[in-house]
């Protein structure tokens, strides 16, 4: 997980400081320094599945994309519809490109009148915004918020602690979002995250993160969380990781990810790679993303690979570890469909060694994201 780059080329996030204020663990990620534990992945995996986590996920890319052809022209790039989507809601969504590949996969939405809000993967984020501002045309404009930070609340807790500091954000739902002053400066609220808990991504201004962050943790219902938890909890909810489990070879139907396919856009198939999509969602991928559970040995990681009962090699395991929830060790990874079934029996080479392992559904462990009730 962590990159190879020395500590002086990365770059750090406005909460830098506080981050080894706290005694966390630093290492490299995405180009950035940032806490890959404070106490323990274990204890912090546990804090937020029972209480509320602070993660600081600053390293993100924030941008806006705004004028009159915005949704039109971000539209050629997404299979999303965002003509569709209401003030007050956000999306996800994959950036495509001509192929139908996954350039990256993000959450994009109206807070405000003003265009839309996207937040897209630290890792990919110059040539996301490099790749928008080359290819949208007519009156759209991008705009990338190099002055905000991000900040994510996650847990069954994270509801009560926010309502604390404004009431409004209780009355939210899942992938509702707005744009309001909250700690005494403007910020862009969503709940949503990438845990599969219910919580907050909140972006502040720079300047005020390392008040908004400590005054956040001065509840005692919150701890503040690293990179590794934040990728245990995202594997246990089934969640994928762009250049891990999805890039730029990978379709979103290979990808298991048909639900960001919105109806309307395939029916006029007017977005990068539809020809692709429309003939896999027809026929049939040639590898699909599944869910694996490791039955004996140790833990199936990244690039172990995946195997028939007869030893013939078939797939290849993207993400992987033990499950703190379940006390078990689960994976993900590509296998062709006729091995994608439910109860299936597969292998997964672990250090030269053949482990059973069965394809299982996803989530492993269920989401607990809060929708509002229907009126």
């Amino acid at each position: 997980m962590a990159d190879t780059l020395t500590e002086a080329m990365l770059k750090t996030t406005p909460l830098n400081a506080a981050h080894r204020a706290l005694g966390a663990r630093m290492v490299g990620f995405g180009g950035y320094d940032m806490p890959v534990q404070y106490e323990g992945v274990l204890a912090e995996h546990r804090w937020t599945r029972e209480h509320a986590g602070l993660f600081d996920v600053s390293h993100m890319g924030q941008c806006k994309i705004t004028g009159a052809d915005a949704i039109t022209q971000f539209e050629r790039f997404v299979p999303g519809d965002y003509a569709v989507l209401k003030e007050g809601r956000q999306k996800y969504s994959l950036l495509l490109d001509a192929q139908g590949g996954i350039l990256d996969d993000l959450m994009a939405g109206k807070p405000d009148h003003d265009g839309l809000f996207v937040v897209v993967n630290a890792g990919n984020k110059d040539a996301d915004f490099t790749f928008l501002d080359t290819h949208l045309e007519g009156d759209a404009h991008l705009t990338i918020l190099a002055d905000r930070a991000l900040i994510a609340i996650q847990g069954p807790e994270a509801a009560e602690v926010m309502a604390a500091h404004e009431p409004l954000l209780a009355e939210m739902g899942f992938m509702d979002c707005a744009r309001l002053m909250l700690f005494g400066v403007d910020c862009y609220v969503s709940r949503s995250g990438y845990t599969g808990e219910d919580g907050y991504e909140i972006s502040v201004p720079n300047t005020d993160a390392e008040r908004i962050w400590n005054t956040i943790l001065g509840d005692a219902r919150v701890k503040p969380i690293g990179l590794g938890a934040r990728d245990s909890l995202r594997l246990e909810a089934g969640l994928p990781l762009h250049g891990h489990d999805i890039d730029a070879t990978t379709s979103p139907v290979e990808a298991a990810l048909t639900f960001a396919l919105s109806k309307s856009r395939k029916e006029a198939a007017n977005f990068n790679g539809a020809e692709r999509i429309l003939k896999e969602l027809s026929s049939g991928p040639s590898r699909v993303r599944v869910g694996l559970s490791v039955k004996e040995g140790a833990p199936a990681r990244e690039g172990a690979e995946i195997a028939d009962l007869d030893g013939t090699v078939i797939g290849t395991v993207t993400s992987g570890g033990p499950s703190p929830t379940l006390g078990r060790n689960i994976a993900m990874g590509y296998v062709p469909p006729a091995f994608a079934e439910l109860g299936t029996e597969l292998k997964v080479i672990v250090r030269g060694k053949p482990a059973a392992a069965e394809v299982i559904a996803m989530p492993f462990v269920a989401q607990r994201y809060y929708r509002k009730p229907k009126a």
